[in-house]
């Protein structure tokens, strides 16, 4: 499948009914104010069990992040599989009433004694951006696929948040799309839809490793920035090796390298703006996923013979951490 076939399918579920392997896949939208600290993340998925005896489920999520008053809200809804649909030949997914296509996101869920409710208009005209090199999301490996299928997506309408309408006026993010057998077994990823610095950029970034029996390899780091009319995609195997990167509770520093850039970061947040998620896992089991959109982000980009130039925001980043430890402290709201 080449570039073109996979941009315009880059939407289109890989969710087969029935299908006897696990399989999650999650449609996702994030945005944030352009100069305050609030952000929200909306999840539409489909959890398909490999476990015999569980059932196959939509799941939509929402979390409103308000770094003002240090408060995150996050619902989940949890329906049959037999009351969604997750469309392979177009964009058009529907969690009961909840929906989410080319343009348009609507939906509302409650949990836990909090309800956010959402109607968005998506505008956007930039091509889909892919972390992982093109071959791999045919590839049997890696088990988890990942890619931005809006990236610098401008979000207009409402959220009511526990009844609180919050105007949504030009906020600025993503749609994106991920699916696989499996979650991968710790990660980190990071993006920034915007610095303050430079508006228009955009960087999208993950450091994994991978569980192999008793085995973990090393700390992978692709790395895929947008910058002034050139995209530097440093996702291949010999970026990869090159790559260096390191990420604990709650601060990731990263280099990358290619022949003739190197871009070398850090992304950090407090405790207390990450949301703490449950993830279930299809070969069973669950992970925490501590979420986060207001992190901060510094980026210095080296070109070969040009000064290095520095990219920065204070609270629009964002910022999650896969993982199986429960020491990590943060609150697990749903």
């Amino acid at each position: 499948m080449n570039a073109e076939e996979i941009s315009r399918t880059a939407n289109h579920s890989r969710y087969v009914p029935g299908q006897r392997a696990g399989h999650y896949e999650s449609f996702f939208l994030r945005a944030n104010h352009r100069s305050r600290p609030l952000a929200f993340w909306i999840r539409y998925t489909v959890f398909h069990p490999a476990t015999p005896g569980r059932e196959t489920i939509g799941e939509l999520w929402a979390v409103y992040f308000e770094g003002e008053q240090l408060r995150n809200v996050a619902v989940k809804r949890e329906v049959p599989i037999g009351s969604c649909s997750f469309a392979r030949d177009s964009f058009s997914v529907a969690i009961e009433d909840a929906r989410l296509g080319p343009g348009v996101a609507s939906g509302e869920a409650d949990s836990s004694g909090h309800r956010i409710g959402w109607s968005l208009a998506i505008t956007g005209d930039q091509p889909p951006l892919f972390l992982l090199p093109l071959p791999l999301y045919e590839a049997a490996l890696p088990k988890a696929k990942s890619l931005v299928a809006l990236p610098m997506a401008t979000f207009r309408g409402n959220l009511v948040v526990d009844g609180q309408t919050v105007d949504i006026d030009d906020w600025v993010g993503s749609q994106n799309h991920n699916w696989g057998q499996r979650h991968t077994d710790h990660y980190a990823w990071g993006q920034v839809a915007g610095f303050d610095s430079h508006p228009h950029s955009f960087l999208e970034i993950g450091t994994a490793r991978l569980r192999i029996g008793p085995v973990w390899t090393p700390l992978l780091t692709p790395l895929v920035l947008r910058h002034d009319g050139r995209e530097h995609a440093l996702n291949g195997t010999m970026h990869l090796l090159r790559a260096r990167a390191s990420f604990r509770y709650f601060d990731w520093t990263f280099v990358a390298r290619g022949a003739d850039v190197r871009v070398e970061g850090r992304i950090s947040a407090p405790r207390e703006s990450f949301a703490g998620l449950t993830y279930f896992n299809p070969p069973g089991g669950s992970k925490h996923c501590l979420n986060s959109k207001l992190a901060s982000c510094m980026v210095y980009l080296s070109l070969r013979g040009q000064p290095t130039q520095t990219m920065s925001t204070d609270s629009r980043a964002a910022f999650e951490i896969l993982t199986d430890d429960r020491n990590h402290g943060v609150p697990i709201l749903v």
